[in-house]
């Protein structure tokens, strides 16, 4: 089997740095039907345009985030990129904010189906956050 190229390898870094392992695993699971299509993941967005000189991670994301938004058809990669938004250091806030920002250019539906995702997303967060705390149990007085 061929090596992957360094593009590929980076893509990859610069995904999971972003999204988790879990996009890795989404990415890998196209190969099945598209066997080309991870290798294009990778290399274009995520090696060449995500890792060049101008933009940090953190603004590439939320041009990523206003983007999609005004897709109004990628709910699915809106909230993964929301999610990852949050893990290279943005707010809730900032992100609900950047949102509301689209309303004047994209229009009212783009920025409230945007909003609801991002709700989703925070619960999501939320939930999963709960349920991994571990449960104190209260000790019984001693006596």
């Amino acid at each position: 089997m061929k090596q992957p190229s360094s593009r590929y390898r980076t893509g990859r870094r610069v995904l999971r740095k972003i999204h988790g392992q879990r996009a890795i695993d989404t990415i890998d699971a196209m190969a099945d039907i598209a066997p080309d299509m991870p290798r294009f993941v990778y290399e274009f967005p995520f090696a060449e345009i995500y890792t060049r000189p101008g933009l940090d991670l953190k603004s590439r994301q939320l041009v990523t985030v206003s983007c999609l938004a005004t897709l109004a058809n990628a709910g699915p990669q809106l909230k993964a990129h929301l999610r990852g938004s949050l893990n290279v250091g943005w707010t809730r806030e900032e992100l609900v904010e950047a949102l509301m920002q689209l309303a004047v250019y994209a229009g009212f539906p783009a920025a409230l189906n945007a909003l609801k995702i991002a709700r989703e997303v925070f619960a999501e967060i939320d939930t999963a956050a709960t349920a991994t705390k571990p449960v104190r149990r209260k000790r019984a007085p001693r006596g």
